[in-house]
């Protein structure tokens, strides 16, 4: 006869994995969150992840001390996680959404962004030893009744994999088979591990692209707060204890002031994470706006975002700019625009959103047939806009793009549908889902011209298309009069961001490069204002570009024919004491700090 199972020690097996779970998440809520306020996401998962496991140690090293009364402190462990998580993660919210003086040294700013992360990982360190504890105490108890951990079937199918997992074993090791039941620390870290496993794959397939960062960390705060109410429901030896009157090995005495605290927090995360887009607005307004606004003049600038989402690669924020300065505005025509973000780095303006893709696609255009001979890579532009321009020329377009999620919302919406028309139905268009670099070793397709339509440097994850690898493989798969474009960053306002670059393509095998602006008038005024840097890439000789008067000229060139008549090519310069950047040797001065 089949015996009932341990449900005491599966209690807290299951608990065990709910706030490894939680723990594993909190790491990369944190990292992800300091990489979007201060950028360089290999620079801060890695302090992150290094702070975390530290404190954690420490944790685990101070929690004999709390062993007398396990059940009661890892109560108020769950507890104060809960509350501390979400109060962290506020606070380098805050610390961004304010102006702080200049006085206060960025060392302190630094050491109190990282705070929350050291605060979660103590508290984490904990729960291990508190819950081997308690698994040990209650699996003697309930051992004596015959009674097995799981259900007879259960465990026959978990043996027969043991055995063929320690056969495996003794091909490689020397094994001595452990008859009866596993150690209590063996099977906690089993738990712990497949919910830290668990807690990493959620995280990032479903909690953050599909709810965003700041509703995460309420999701997370409120398992927390769960898991503490399931531990009392089972084990407070209280009046509210469900079986406060059998016997146990442990048993949890924690305040009523305690648990209403907890009860008062899981309710708040519960409505929190109900109303999760209310939420992730709220927050986000609170920095974004603020940041924007910081990039104008006291005052000059309003800020008011009006739509964002978090797709699995970034998260697009849609706001509208409205001068409150003195005088005139210089940005733009009227008072209001509508502008889009990805992460906090600014992608296009209605003032300015024709002329950048003007520049991008319009110029080098002059250099080329337009018609189906002509074959065009677009790496990036998943708004569709460049796609449009060259539609007009009817070339051959090749487009990849990482965010098919971004794409299709670009496809189909208003505010993308204005400029490119639909685009994505150019009958001379093929489109891929996926990685510029990927794409680039997988085909053997050459180009007349490659067009960059990619983020700025301001992150780790961009590093590898800015790298040497990337830009060779470019020119290996140029025509020989092939050119590549790509917008850049002034020198004069990011000097090292502009010798590494050119260092970089230069040792990827180009030597020519000519720079030129996009110009438009922003503001109506009557004078034409440069919009954004463009370098078109060559290597070896190349004819002088077409007089931009000629009937080769496009005609946004002959237009601004006075902005062009001066374009021609330059060798690319070599800075001495710059390293190249490399996927496995990167600089990160190739990075910009936004």
């Amino acid at each position: 006869m089949a015996t009932t199972p341990r449900t005491k020690t599966l209690t807290l097996l299951a608990i065990t994995y709910v706030v490894s779970f939680c723990s594993f998440a909190y790491e990369f809520v944190y990292s992800e969150l300091l990489t979007v306020m201060y950028g360089g996401t290999v620079t801060q998962y890695v302090i992150t992840v290094g702070l975390y496991f530290f404190s954690l140690g420490i944790g685990s090293a101070l929690s004999d001390d709390l062993q007398d009364d396990a059940a009661s402190n890892f109560f108020r462990t769950e507890v104060y996680l809960a509350a501390v998580a979400p109060a962290g993660f506020m606070l380098v919210v805050g610390l961004n959404s304010v102006t702080i003086p200049e006085a206060v040294p960025s060392e302190l700013i630094w050491v109190l962004a990282r705070l929350p992360a050291v605060a979660v990982g103590f508290l984490s360190g904990f729960e291990l030893p508190l819950l081997t504890r308690m698994v040990e105490e209650t699996d003697e108890i309930e051992a004596d009744t015959g009674a097995g951990l799981l259900p007879t079937a259960v465990t026959r199918g978990l043996g027969a994999c043991y055995g063929l997992v320690v056969g495996f074993l003794g091909l490689l090791w020397n094994v001595e088979r452990t008859a009866g039941e596993r150690s209590g620390l063996s099977v906690v870290l089993a738990m712990d591990y497949v919910g830290g496993l668990f807690g990493a794959v959620v995280y990032a397939k479903v909690l953050y692209p599909r709810l965003g960062l700041v509703p995460t960390i309420f999701v997370l705060a409120l398992l927390n707060g769960v898991a503490a109410l399931v531990f009392v429901a089972r084990f407070s030896e209280r009046p509210w204890g469900l079986f406060a009157d059998e016997r146990r090995a442990i048993a949890s005495r924690e305040s009523a002031a305690l648990l209403a605290v907890c009860l008062l927090l899981t309710a708040g995360y519960a409505g929190a994470v109900a109303n999760h887009r209310q939420v992730d607005r709220t927050v986000t307004e609170l920095y974004l706006e603020q940041q924007i606004e910081d990039e104008y003049q006291p005052g000059a600038m309003d800020a008011e975002i009006t739509s964002q989402w978090t797709t699995e690669y970034q998260h697009v924020v849609r706001y509208d700019r409205t001068w409150t300065g003195a005088g005139d505005n210089p940005y733009f025509e009227g008072d209001t625009e509508e502008c889009l973000r990805l992460g906090t780095a600014v992608q296009l303006c209605e003032s300015w959103a024709d002329s950048y893709h003007q520049g991008l696609v319009d110029v080098p255009m002059s250099m080329y047939d337009r018609g189906p001979e002509t074959n065009v890579l677009v790496v990036g532009g998943g708004d569709w806009i460049a796609i449009d321009r060259l539609r007009q020329y009817n070339v051959s377009v090749d487009h990849v793009d990482l965010d098919g999620e971004f794409m299709a919302h670009a496809r189909n919406d208003s505010y993308f549908s204005r400029w490119h028309d639909n685009a994505d139905e150019y009958d001379r268009l093929h489109t891929t889902v996926g990685d510029g670099y990927a794409y680039l070793k997988n085909t053997n397709e050459t180009y007349d011209l490659v067009l960059l339509d990619i983020p700025g440097a301001t992150d780790d994850d961009l590093l590898k298309l800015y790298s040497k690898e990337f830009y060779g493989s470019l020119r290996r798969h140029l025509e020989p009069d092939g050119t590549v474009v790509a917008w850049a960053y002034s020198q004069y306002g990011y000097p090292q961001h502009h010798k590494a670059y050119l260092n970089t393509v230069r040792s990827a095998g180009f030597d020519r490069y000519a720079p030129y602006w996009a110009w438009e008038d922003l503001d109506a005024d009557g004078d034409r204002e440069r919009v954004e840097q463009f370098y078109v890439l060559a290597s070896g000789e190349r004819a002088p570009f077409p007089s931009p008067n000629s009937s080769q000229a496009t005609a946004y060139v002959r237009t601004h024919s006075d902005r062009y008549r001066d374009l021609r090519w330059r060798a690319i310069p070599r800075y001495r004491g710059v390293e190249v950047n490399s996927l496995f040797d990167p600089n990160y001065d190739i990075l910009i700090d936004t």
